[in-house]
Parts: C-alpha cells; sequence; structure tokens
C-alpha cells in the first residue's frame, strides 16, 4: 500500500490523506449537490436576458449610456445590500428556507420587468428585484452545498455548482436574444420567471432539510463581520473576486451592444454568430474554463495561479475595446478568449474563500465575499456607461477607454491579493507538498517490513 502523507485539517489535526498523484478526479455528487445545482441552473436561465436585449431597450425607452449602465448594474447594488443578512442567516437557519422565498421573488422579479416596466425608473426597481432573489438563492444555495462536502471534494461541488449557474447563465443570451427576435423582448424575459419557479420546485423537493449545527462558544451577532474581516486569507480571496467580478460584469452587461457596435461599423463583413450567440459561447467557454481553472489551482497552487491570471487578464481589459476597430469575427473572437481567461479564476476564488472560513462562520464569510463581490459587480457596467458617455457616446476610443478601466481595478485587486498573502487549501498541490515534506517517515521495524518478507 502506498505511503499515506498528512495534512492540517482545519482544526489544526493532522489527517491522513492519499499522495497527490493518487487523488481520484472522478467527482461523486450526491442528491442534494444535484438537485441544488439543477435548481440553479434553472434560477439562472433568465440571468442576462436584460443585457441581451439592452440595445432594444435603449432604443424602446430612449435611454442613455449611463441609465442602461444603472439598469445593468443595480441588479447587483441590491444583492450587495441584501446578501450579508440573508447569507449570514444560514449560519442560524436551514438555508433551505432563505432559498425558496428568494427564487419565488426572483419569478416575480423578472414577471414584473416584462409585463408592467414601462421606462427607466420602473425597469430599475424591478431589477433590483432581480438582484435581490439572486442575493438569496447563489450564496445561500452555494452554503447548502458546500456544507454536504470537505476538503477537495467540496472544492469539485463548488465547481460544478459554478458550472451550472455558468451553462444556464450563458445560455440566457441566447434563449432570450432568440425570443426576442421572434416576440420581441417582453417575452425574452419570461423564461427567466419559468426558470426560478421550476427552482422553486427543485428544491422543495430534492434538497434534505438540515438542522443548523450547535457551535461551541458565544454566538456571533447576526451582522457581526468583524472576525470574518480578520481572516486575511478568506479576505484575500473576496477582494480579489470583487475586482473579478467588476470585470466580468462589464464585459457581461455590455458585450452584446459592444459586438453591435462592431457589427454596424463593418457593414457587409462576416458575421458568423449574431451578438447574442457570441454571448452565449462566451459563457459556455467560461464555464469549461472556471471549471478547469479550479482544477489547475489545485494542482499547481491557487495562490500562483490567481495571481497570475490577473495580470494576465489586466493586460488583456487595457486592449479589449480597442478591438472595436476590427472587422466583427476578429472582435468577437478577441471576446471569446478574454472571456475565458476572465472565468478561468471563478471557481478557484468561491472555492478558496469557503475554504478559508472557520467554523461556524462559513455563511457570514460567504456573505462578505458575495458582498464584496457583487460591489464590484455594480461598479463595473456602471462605470463602463458612465465612461462612454463622458467620452461623447459610442465610438472606437470611447470603448478602448470604457473596457480599459477594469485594467486599473484589476492591479489594485492584486496588490491587495498580495499583500494579504492568502492561504492555499488543504489538498492543493502547495499544501500537500508542504504538508508531505513536514510529516515524519514511518520505517516499520525489522522483520516488519512487509515488502521484504516478501508479501
Amino acid at each position: 500500500m502506498p505511503r499515506p502523507f498528512g495534512r492540517l485539517a482545519s482544526d489544526s489535526r493532522i489527517v491522513l490523506v492519499p499522495r497527490p498523484n493518487e487523488f481520484s478526479t472522478r467527482l461523486t455528487l450526491s442528491r442534494g449537490v444535484v438537485a441544488m445545482c439543477a435548481a440553479q441552473a434553472s434560477a439562472q436561465i433568465g440571468a442576462f436576458s436584460v443585457a441581451a436585449v439592452l440595445p432594444a431597450l435603449i432604443s424602446a425607452w430612449a435611454l442613455t449610456n449611463t441609465e442602461a449602465g444603472w439598469i445593468s448594474g443595480i441588479y447587483y447594488a441590491a444583492y450587495t445590500l441584501t446578501v450579508p443578512l440573508l447569507s449570514s442567516l444560514t449560519d442560524r437557519i436551514d438555508p433551505k428556507r432563505v432559498y425558496l422565498g428568494s427564487v419565488a421573488l426572483t419569478a416575480v422579479a423578472f414577471a414584473g420587468f416584462a409585463w408592467i416596466a414601462s421606462g427607466f425608473w420602473s425597469a430599475l426597481a424591478f431589477r433590483a428585484l432581480m438582484g435581490a432573489g439572486w442575493a438569496g438563492s447563489y450564496m445561500p444555495g452555494l452554503k447548502a452545498l458546500s456544507d454536504l462536502a470537505e476538503g477537495q471534494q467540496q472544492s469539485r461541488a463548488v465547481a460544478a455548482h459554478a458550472a451550472a449557474v455558468g451553462v444556464s447563465g450563458a445560455l440566457s443570451f441566447g434563449v432570450a436574444g432568440a425570443v426576442n427576435a421572434w416576440l420581441g423582448w417582453q417575452w425574452a424575459l419570461v423564461p427567466g420567471a419559468v426558470g426560478a419557479t421550476l427552482a422553486f420546485g427543485l428544491v422543495l423537493f430534492g434538497l434534505p432539510s438540515r438542522p443548523v449545527s450547535a457551535v461551541p462558544g458565544p454566538r456571533r451577532a447576526l451582522l457581526d463581520f468583524r472576525p470574518i474581516l480578520r481572516n486575511r486569507s478568506a479576505l484575500a480571496y473576496s477582494i480579489a473576486y470583487c475586482v473579478h467580478t467588476w470585470e466580468m460584469s462589464a464585459l457581461r452587461g455590455w458585450v452584446v451592444t459592444f459586438l453591435t457596435f462592431v457589427a454596424a461599423q463593418s457593414t457587409g463583413a462576416w458575421t458568423p454568430l449574431a451578438p447574442a450567440t457570441v454571448a452565449s459561447v462566451m459563457g459556455l467557454l467560461g464555464v469549461w474554463a472556471s471549471v478547469w481553472g479550479n482544477e489547475l489551482a489545485i494542482r499547481f497552487g491557487r495562490r500562483r495561479f490567481i495571481l497570475g491570471t490577473m495580470l494576465t487578464s489586466a493586460a488583456l481589459a487595457a486592449v479589449i475595446g480597442f478591438s472595436a476597430a476590427l472587422p466583427y469575427a476578429g472582435a468577437a473572437g478577441l471576446v471569446l478568449v478574454y472571456a475565458m481567461l476572465i472565468w478561468s479564476d471563478s471557481s478557484s476564488l468561491t472555492a478558496g474563500s469557503a475554504g478559508s472560513a472557520q467554523p461556524g462562520q462559513r455563511g457570514a464569510t460567504l456573505a462578505v465575499h458575495s458582498t464584496l463581490g457583487y460591489a464590484g459587480g455594480f461598479l463595473g457596467p456602471l462605470v463602463l456607461g458612465a465612461t462612454l458617455d463622458r467620452l461623447g457616446g459610442a465610438s472606437v476610443i470611447g470603448w478602448g477607454v470604457a473596457f480599459g478601466h477594469v485594467t486599473v481595478a484589476l492591479l489594485l485587486g492584486a496588490l491587495a491579493f498580495v499583500w494579504l498573502r492568502p492561504a492555499d487549501l488543504a489538498g492543493d498541490r502547495a499544501v500537500s507538498a508542504a504538508t508531505a515534506a513536514a510529516a515524519p517517515v514511518h520505517r516499520p521495524r525489522a522483520g516488519c517490513d512487509p515488502i521484504a518478507r516478501g508479501l
């Protein structure tokens, strides 16, 4: 039998685990994990329908780019304001209860945006309700899922969750674009309401109810995040997630409008895919990049992988907007490459934050993680739209500078990440190698070596 090596568990116990090259890459998912992943996929089928029909909304309601940025960004602002409470509640009550109420709100919000909203302010209100609904669905759902696994299996379950959310979110661009072309933008919002209703049923019947485990010691106040902010490792991953979501949301919120501009600039050029379809392909490639990025983080070290991704992405962000001067196919191809780079550290960051949480504080840790992340998600689309307006509207220079602001955010995030020095997770190669080197080698007594005895 191959010799095991030791690693430090979260409570400082030594746990024997196989060598890194003996880990199985096979992922087995429990019924609860499968139910949650399916529910999140259903809830996300309308996720980017507003972004997909944004050019139609700008035309129908005579919106400025700043107002369009507000409609995109208010989703993340509402999420940021509500997620600390809703996610922290999951340390005290069953996450299932929080989830069910939130997807019900999401269904109402999508229906209202489709059939009641008639301009900027009403659209802003229903879009905010969408963000609040996702605040009670995403991280509480992830909390319920992460409570079902630990260590490397937890990291991969988080990646499966991210894949489910990402695939559905990617498809939402194409679904909304197709329905918009066929029936109009109002009907393009209907799949979001139907999907949230389906998610309600999947979790109601597929996710087992779980009592909240009691944690020794005094109970932390519900909204007291000071212990979480003192956790330098979790905070580092959360700050990096903030600029990651800033960049991702800026691209997702404006990619259809950007590519529509490029197509109009290059009349008669080869356009193999419509802008909304490119956005769907972008999301699907991003899911693949996110899952494999997490595997690379496990194998080569989480900190090293994330920092390298941030710096490379910052370089590409500085030039992506100027690709508006290229033919449509060239700009679309560069967008797809850029998207894969952005998505590649998505699962790694969330798994890093969840895995760095102290016992009994995972829900609150994910609340801080998500709050910082979606604060960036609010600012990204808004700053990009405001920059376009400040530079006189859509132009090659305008798009270049508007996307280029992301480079500054990423570089600041990378500096904070290096300064806080986050820990790699148990099961990551860096941790496995360090604990293997530190573990004493067990040498059998003479006459007890099974190999020497020919066994």
